[in-house]
């Protein structure tokens, strides 16, 4: 698998935030922008405009990497490139999650959430990786494994190809679960 590819937990996500917001915009270019959704814009900004990405989406990855996220994990490439993230977020108290409804609000609950590969990297493996490193980090917790995402995306029916089972509705999004 990819060889010499490692997961690696990054100590201070907020020190990677320049390469994150160059990596997600890649990926929001490889989708044609969509994903992320940046579903609070109005006008997204066009695939090709970094600086517009940029000051729209800043704000929001700097607020998920200093007041969100409990564990943040990168794929990296020989090239000390990242091509891939995961993120895990299991301290539910006291954060602002409004997406996460109230009936999953609890201790047994881990959200394996910003997982992303590369454009140039998909189909090989790599989200499948990730994805068996968060079960298998959230299992060592003692957590359940939910995802929320978006229906209409494309991550939405590979969830559910990689076992997730739609748990609810909630707001514009779908909660997924784990099966056991």
């Amino acid at each position: 698998m990819g060889g010499n590819m490692e997961i690696i937990k990054v100590k201070n996500s907020l020190s990677l935030k320049e390469e994150l917001l160059r990596f997600v915009f890649r990926v929001y270019k490889g989708t044609n922008g969509a994903y992320p959704a940046l579903e609070w814009v109005e006008n997204k900004p066009s695939p090709d405009d970094f600086e517009r990405f940029k000051r729209v989406y800043e704000p929001f990855l700097e607020f998920r990497l200093g007041k969100e996220f409990d564990e943040l994990y990168i794929l990296k490439g020989k090239d000390e490139k990242i091509i891939g993230t995961m993120a895990l977020v299991y301290n539910l108290e006291g954060k602002d999650v409004w997406w996460v409804p109230e009936e999953i609000k609890n201790e047994k609950t881990g959200l394996i959430e910003f997982v992303m590969v590369d454009p140039s990297y998909r189909g090989k493996g790599h989200g499948s990786r990730l994805l068996e490193f968060a079960f298998k980090r959230l299992g060592e917790l003692g957590k359940d494994p939910y995802v929320i995402t978006f229906p209409d995306l494309e991550a939405y029916s590979y969830y559910l190809r990689k076992g997730f089972i739609k748990v609810m509705d909630y707001k514009e999004f779908v909660v997924l679960k784990k099966k056991n």
